[in-house]
């Protein structure tokens, strides 16, 4: 693969913390397009290995490369604006508040309601992920929950979307619509 084709190139990342190694040096290559998984037990480091990809936790060592150039993000905007997004196990999101109110909070500057709405409607049709903007979020399920997160990233048009333990929450029929979104988008 060369640098061209390579979306993020990881090379060596460690991470310790006191009495145990999270990371020891860790190297892979995404290309655009490409679905990835990494598998491991509980404790085993996947969670700290994307949030170093994600500028969340600071790699004691390596490097990583995203679109050709050096990549180090020192907080998640720096990664947000780099063109990495972001979905995360526990969700961030407020029951009291309708999908749009919550995807507007976590945008830099985010449209007038209106005109977002229409986006949400928009990016949920696209990417088969039905999504009601007016709904309240405490009235939806898990998996409806989690398209509100996914929707919020996708806005952003990421190249790089990370998805942190996507299916731990949901039923076998979620998986399946999250399975057929994850196809599409990298298609």
């Amino acid at each position: 693969m060369t640098g061209d084709e390579t979306l993020l190139a990881v090379d060596g990342l460690t991470k310790a913390y006191p009495g145990v190694v999270a990371n020891d040096g860790v190297s892979f290559s995404v290309a655009p397009g490409e679905v990835h998984a990494l598998l491991g037990e509980n404790g085993a480091g996947k969670s700290t290995l994307v949030k170093m990809i994600y500028g969340l936790v600071r790699p004691d060592q390596g490097t990583m490369r995203f679109r050709g150039a050096p990549y180090a993000p020192a907080e998640p905007r720096a990664a947000r604006a780099a063109g990495v997004a972001m979905v995360f196990q526990h969700f961030s999101l407020f029951e009291a508040l309708n999908v749009a109110e919550n995807v507007a909070l976590g945008m830099e500057n985010p449209p007038p309601m209106r005109t977002l709405g229409q986006r949400i409607r928009e990016v949920s049709q696209t990417y088969g992920l039905p999504l009601d903007p007016d709904r309240l979020v405490g009235d939806l399920s898990a998996g409806e929950r989690q398209r509100v997160e996914i929707i919020r990233c996708l806005l952003q048009d990421p190249r790089l979307l990370i998805m942190d333990e996507p299916t731990s929450v949901l039923t076998p029929q979620e998986v399946e619509i999250l399975f057929h979104t994850l196809r599409k988008l990298s298609s």
